[in-house]
């Protein structure tokens, strides 16, 4: 058996996977994000869900040996290993004003895990999520691609001619956090103002306009014509965001997932198709945005599609 993770701003899922080709994961636990107490709360709360889902797939913990770890960003190196410095964790990093309850800068992840399994693998949660979209899913063949969720932060997986960009870091692809506007209303978490993930992610909808993103999808989906004209003006940002990156790193297609755009699709999916199109043909033709093909359970997938054989 491997172990599965996968950690969000809103919360974290661990799974069991067997051997095989084909990817199956078992003995699902989930619960919101540890937001309180020290940095290695996070850690704990991991290594206990995982021993849960050891329980309930009746599996004993010590064979589980090998574990993938798919985590939303971005990464700072703390004496070469991997911790996390996000934005929708780690509440000293825009202070207060943003409302985590914690002064975390960074959280530990790699260095206790690493205790407790014998191979780790840790990569953006966008990195992992590109990787399981070209292994089973929407990017199967496709060289040139990315992987963007558009959910309680903005996260981007890039490949090039083959290759999957990491960076020094490990953050390549943190186009979320790319500025748009000077807008000092605009606070994202990591303490920016104005960049791509403070004014479309999910958790900067209520703050900016007063209800969350499922009320104005489902009110533009519904023919409401104010919330329509609130969701273009998303679309137009994101799908902005999507022209620099196909304009950059010349592109071919795009998978999408994440919360807000997943349950919205049929809708959101057109509108970002036109913005990419909209822009210099000679470099949008041809681009295709796709649904995930993994669908809502990319996340899973994800951590899977990290695990050694």
């Amino acid at each position: 058996m491997k172990a599965c993770i996968d950690i969000g701003g809103t919360k974290v899922a661990v799974g069991l996977a067997p051997a095989g080709a084909q990817p199956e994961i078992l003995a699902r636990q989930s619960e919101p994000t540890a937001k309180t107490g020290t940095p290695l709360a996070l850690s704990e709360q991991i290594l206990r869900l995982v021993d849960a889902a050891c329980a309930a797939a009746g599996v004993d913990p010590a064979q589980v040996q090998s574990a993938g770890v798919s985590s939303a960003g971005p990464f700072v190196k703390q004496d070469g290993r991997i911790a996390l410095a996000t934005p929708n964790i780690c509440g000293g990093l825009a202070g207060p004003a943003r409302g985590l309850p914690n002064d975390w800068m960074s959280v530990p992840v790699e260095a206790p895990l690493a205790r407790r399994f014998a191979r780790l693998r840790v990569e953006n949660d966008c990195v992992a999520a590109l990787e399981a979209e070209r292994r089973w899913g929407a990017l199967q063949g496709v060289d040139d691609c990315a992987y963007v969720t558009w959910s309680t932060g903005i996260g981007v997986g890039l490949c090039v001619d083959g290759h999957v960009l990491r960076g020094k870091n490990g953050n390549a692809g943190h186009a979320g956090h790319s500025f748009v506007v000077d807008d000092q209303d605009a606070l994202c978490g990591c303490g920016n103002r104005g960049d791509v993930e403070s004014l479309v992610a999910g958790n900067a909808i209520a703050r900016r306009f007063g209800h969350d993103a499922a009320d104005w999808l489902g009110r533009a989906s519904s023919g409401d014509a104010a919330a329509q004209e609130t969701v273009d003006g998303l679309c137009r940002i994101l799908g902005r965001m999507l022209y620099n990156l196909v304009a950059t790193l010349d592109l071919q297609r795009i998978s999408l997932g994440g919360s807000v755009f997943w349950h919205h699709r049929a809708y959101l999916l057109p509108r970002l198709q036109a913005q990419v199109q909209a822009h210099f043909p000679a470099l949008t033709q041809g681009v295709i945005l796709a649904p995930a093909g993994l669908g809502d359970r990319v996340g899973d997938y994800a951590a899977l599609a990290l695990v050694p054989d």
